[in-house]
């Protein structure tokens, strides 16, 4: 409408005009309204799902830090650092899986890998608890690590087929939250199998493997009924939710869009992109921590702090719980102002001064109060770096291909973690702790410096923008003058 039509209306013509700008206005509402309910919806029947995947999954691989305090080392005759070794070779496989099955899954259909990715691996814990000796052990660990590591990228994938970019931040926080849940009834499930001790003339120990591995098949099993291949055949939502789940992947198109069919291309441009490597770094520094608090935890409290051996499966608990706190309100702050980076500077320093404390000769008391500062950046920042790059990449080749770069550097920490927790190394395990505190100060400074790369880049976007260049047409990625960096 030009502005000499306007100068000749009349004013009461006028109302249709504004009646339009209510309707279009009490649409929008609408339409908000619809997209909450529908995102609460997901929350109901996806995420419970993912979690409780995510949750077994870690329980049993951690399970090897509790049985450790209940035998297992002095029943099939390990020696020397042979339960490092087993900690460690975990990984290798683990590591192996990641990429491959990152650029795989969606071809392969979600509905389908997870629940046989879970059945193998619940399978494989089973066995350990029939184990006799370490050749078996490391078997099962680099079978267990395989499959594992094939379920991580997979969750993460999923989780970003069926949520906009701003609402990922909290959803793979709660991802993390069942790791420390996990640790929580771990302990807590560890502390129960002691009572189970001699039952069948099994150990304890053995119990926490048969049992938490039987868990695990049934889940599995229950995963080929409860996981959807797509919103198009999701039998939690109705004609109208699939409607606006349609419209939803139409305005997701550039960041998680696409039919699975993954290109060169796109794997290329993940390789080198300098973000992706740099936020893989430092995910090996967070993932050193993380699995090395979260596996020797039991064994830390033991035989650091001098604790029993039933004191020391049920002092995690408290522990764990709190880090999934810290991290779900971290997480929810996180999403709800599009800050990535804050978080993550601001909780490290938390887990900073924690570990100073494990190196100093203090009371018990205060070395346990540590733990509770170390849990403050343990699942948050593991999980916060994630999603900063998961958020930062387009199209869905490109984040399929950064995250299986990033999943499978980060579990190089993995092997780390395994060996700087020596187990002749207590009471002091002075190793771990410093080099604990040296991964968390080394991501501090990384984290600076990719919010230095992030900033250049959207400073270089701005500039574009305002000369009026645009992506080509088939070619738009996270490098795109209109694509937002979430910092």
């Amino acid at each position: 409408m030009t502005s000499e039509d306007n100068s000749n209306m009349k004013p009461e013509t006028e109302s249709p005009e504004i009646g339009q700008s209510e309707y279009g206005s009490q649409e929008i509402e609408e339409r908000r309204h619809k997209e909450k309910a529908l995102v609460r919806r997901l929350d109901c029947f996806i995420m419970p799902i993912l979690m409780l995947l995510n949750l077994i999954s870690y329980l049993d691989r951690s399970n090897i830090g509790f049985a450790a305090t209940q035998g297992m080392v002095e029943e099939i005759h390990l020696k020397d650092t042979q339960l490092n070794t087993a900690v460690s070779i975990f990984y290798i496989f683990y590591i192996l899986a990641e990429l491959p099955i990152s650029i795989l899954v969606k071809r392969l259909r979600f509905d389908r890998v997870i629940p046989a990715i879970t059945l193998c691996w619940g399978i494989v814990c089973l066995s350990i608890g029939f184990i006799q000796s370490f050749g078996p052990l490391v078997v099962t660990r680099l079978l267990l690590g395989f499959f594992e590591g094939c379920l991580f990228p997979s969750l993460t994938l999923f989780i970003c087929n069926w949520y906009k970019r701003e609402e990922l931040g909290i959803r793979i926080a709660l991802l993390f939250i069942a790791i420390a849940l996990a640790g929580a009834f771990g302990g807590l499930i560890a502390w129960a199998v002691i009572h189970l001790d001699g039952v069948a003339n099994m150990s304890g120990w053995r119990w926490l493997y048969i049992i938490e591995g039987l868990i695990t098949v049934v889940w599995a099993g229950l995963c080929v009924l409860l996981i959807p291949q797509n919103y198009e055949t999701a039998y939690f939502l109705n004609e109208e939710q699939k409607a606006l789940m349609r419209k939803r992947a139409e305005e997701m198109d550039a960041y998680s869009g696409g039919s699975g069919q993954y290109t060169k291309k796109d794997i290329k441009e993940a390789a080198k992109d300098v973000k992706t490597w740099t936020h893989g770094v430092i995910q090996i520094t967070v993932v050193t921590v993380l699995y090395g608090f979260s596996t020797f935890l039991p064994i830390i409290i033991k035989e650091g702090f001098h604790f029993s051996t039933v004191q020391a499966q049920y002092l995690v608990i408290p522990v764990n719980i709190w880090g999934s706190i810290v991290y779900a309100i971290g997480a929810f702050l996180s999403d709800r102002y599009a800050a990535r980076f804050l978080p993550l500077v601001i909780c490290a320093p938390f887990g900073i001064a924690g570990y100073a404390i494990l190196l100093c000769d203090v009371p018990p008391g205060v070395r346990y109060f540590a733990t509770y500062l170390i849990a403050i950046p343990c699942f948050l920042c593991t999980g916060g770096s994630l999603t900063w790059l998961s958020t930062n990449c387009a199209p869905d080749g490109k984040r399929a291909a950064s995250i299986g770069i990033l999943l499978s550097l980060t579990n190089i920490g993995g092997i780390i973690s395994g060996q700087i927790y020596q187990s002749n190394a207590g009471p002091a395990f002075t190793l771990g702790h410093a080099w604990s505190l040296g991964s968390l100060s080394i991501a501090w400074l990384g984290w600076w410096i990719i919010r230095m790369i992030y900033k250049r880049r959207q400073a270089s976007k701005d500039k574009m923008l305002g000369e009026g260049i645009v992506a080509p047409d088939g070619e738009y990625t996270d490098r795109a003058p209109d694509f937002r960096y979430q910092i």
